[in-house]
């Protein structure tokens, strides 16, 4: 069945996302202009978009889910956002990504568009900060799964 929730203003997903630009990045932080993870950067834009966070996840290790093999956060953003086909995503789409084929999904980000009306992905990486990033075939091979961010 079809999801039929609202959904929010993309533009205002992408101006949020936009709004990390340049933060550090900062294992399981969530806190613009000072540090984030990915993670971090889509509980900044739900709190900009719906205030309070629905949960607190709890402390994680940056290997989290490689033991277990369980999908935490697919779980997590089926729970709270709105699954989409991946072939849909369009900017402010959230994007999941599995960094290693046989891995749980374990990164994600959001598409906005570049200058050149490309797809570009704003995502934290350990090694950046929150940067713009072009979408490219890596990029779209490691893409497992979009969401909507609820209106």
């Amino acid at each position: 069945m079809a999801e039929t929730r609202a959904t929010a203003d993309p533009a205002r997903v992408v101006a949020i996302a936009e709004s990390w630009l340049g933060t550090p990045y900062l294992h399981q932080a969530s806190a613009r202009g000072l540090g984030t993870d990915c993670l971090g950067l889509a509980r900044g834009i739900w709190r900009d978009l719906h205030g309070a966070e629905p949960v607190t996840p709890p402390p994680y290790t940056c290997d989290w889910g490689e033991s277990s093999g369980r999908e935490v956060m697919w779980e997590a953003a089926r729970a709270f956002l709105i699954e989409i086909p991946i072939i849909a995503a369009e900017p402010g789409a959230l994007i999941l990504f599995r960094m290693v084929a046989s891995a749980p999904a374990k990164h994600c980000g959001i598409l906005v568009l570049g200058p050149t009306d490309r797809l570009v992905l704003i995502h934290a990486r350990e090694t950046t900060g929150v940067t713009r990033e072009p979408f490219t075939l890596p990029w779209r091979r490691r893409a497992v799964a979009a969401f909507l961010f609820p209106g």
